[in-house]
This record gives C-alpha cells, sequence and structure tokens, in this order.
C-alpha cells in the first residue's frame, strides 16, 4: 500500500510516521503533487498555527492540489481544521472542503483552553470507528473547534459538543490525536487503511 503523509512544515508529524511502522506500513512524508495524487492513502497531520500553515500549503500549490484529491484522506488535528472554510485563529481562509468554521473555545469559568488530555466520543457513525465503542478515550490537544454539522461523524464535549470527527466523501478527519490515543487510535488508523 502507498501512503503518503502530507509536508507542509506542521508539527507532530513524526509521531504520525512512527504510528504507521508501528502498523507495519511504510509511509512517505512529500510535498510534490505527483507522489500525492499517486498514493493510495493520504494523511494529513498537523500541530501549530493555521495561518501559518496556510501559508506553506499556498507556497507549495497544496491547497489548490489538496481538494481534487479523490482517493481516502485522513486529517489529523490541525489537519482536520484546515479542511474548513475559516478560522479565527489569525483570521485566516481554508482549504474550503468541508463547509464548517473553525471557532476558539470560549473564555468560561473554570475551562481550560487549550482543550489538552482525554476525552470520550459520542455518536459514533463511520466506518472509521468499527469496532470501537461509544465513550472510548481518545487524546486532544487544541484551543479551536468544528462545531457539530451534518458532517459530523463524532462528537466530543467540552463542556458543549463539538465535532471530535467529520466526513465529506473521501475526507476524513479527526481532531483528536490517533497517534496518541492508544489502542483506540491505533484502532482508528487501521479502519482507515482499510477503506
Amino acid at each position: 500500500m502507498n501512503i503518503a503523509v502530507i509536508d507542509y512544515k506542521g508539527g507532530n508529524v513524526q509521531s504520525v510516521l512512527f504510528a504507521l511502522e508501528r502498523l507495519g506500513v511504510q509511509a512517505t512524508l512529500t510535498a510534490d503533487h505527483a507522489t500525492i495524487r499517486a498514493a493510495d492513502k493520504i494523511l494529513f497531520p498537523g500541530e501549530g498555527e493555521a495561518s501559518s500553515a496556510m501559508r506553506e500549503l499556498r507556497a507549495q500549490g497544496l491547497d489548490q492540489l489538496l481538494p481534487t484529491l479523490t482517493q481516502p484522506f485522513l486529517g489529523i488535528c490541525l489537519g482536520m481544521q484546515l479542511l474548513g472554510r475559516h478560522s479565527e485563529e489569525n483570521d485566516v481562509d481554508l482549504l474550503g472542503i468541508l463547509p464548517f468554521d473553525v471557532v476558539r473555545f470560549p473564555a468560561a469559568a473554570g475551562l481550560k483552553v487549550p482543550h489538552m488530555g482525554w476525552n470520550n466520543l459520542q455518536q459514533l457513525r463511520s466506518p472509521l470507528f468499527a469496532g470501537l465503542r461509544e465513550e472510548d478515550y481518545v487524546y486532544f490537544v487544541h484551543s479551536y473547534f468544528a462545531p457539530v454539522g451534518d458532517y459530523t461523524i463524532a462528537q466530543a464535549a467540552y463542556p458543549a459538543p463539538f465535532s471530535a470527527a467529520v466526513q465529506h466523501q473521501n475526507f476524513y478527519a479527526v481532531q483528536f490525536h490517533t497517534e496518541k490515543s492508544g489502542p483506540v487510535g491505533t484502532r482508528i488508523l487501521e479502519n482507515f487503511l482499510r477503506l
């Protein structure tokens, strides 16, 4: 299987590559358009800030390429947020693949931002979650989120519900870190590789 991991200088890429290696899968970290188009599956991980990520994607022409891909595609953390239309984080337009705007968690009493740590998944509705149970735990680190909408395939709450995972056509994405979420995250990666 030919797996491409999008290289746009986002953080946390090595953790995803190591997680794939543990599954016996060698992936190629690349920004090369031909290599990406030829891949069987695409992973789009990232940590960092939306406007600098979009600047790098535009500089490499990836903002034009990624929306045209037709193979199974998995965004992780910032890689999920970048699939939306717009982010409040430095007021930046995103890739526009999914119809959501990324917003900051409100500064509510007792609510720490960023949302960091283990939280449970609810309302799972995708083959991505085959073999998992409602309330299984995954690991989050984020200050911004996608609201719940028709594209939502899993939710979490902090304290109000938000999209923990989304899907549109071949584009899947999770707000949490699969590579840091133990056996649950491993199962999600396995399920994605089987799509």
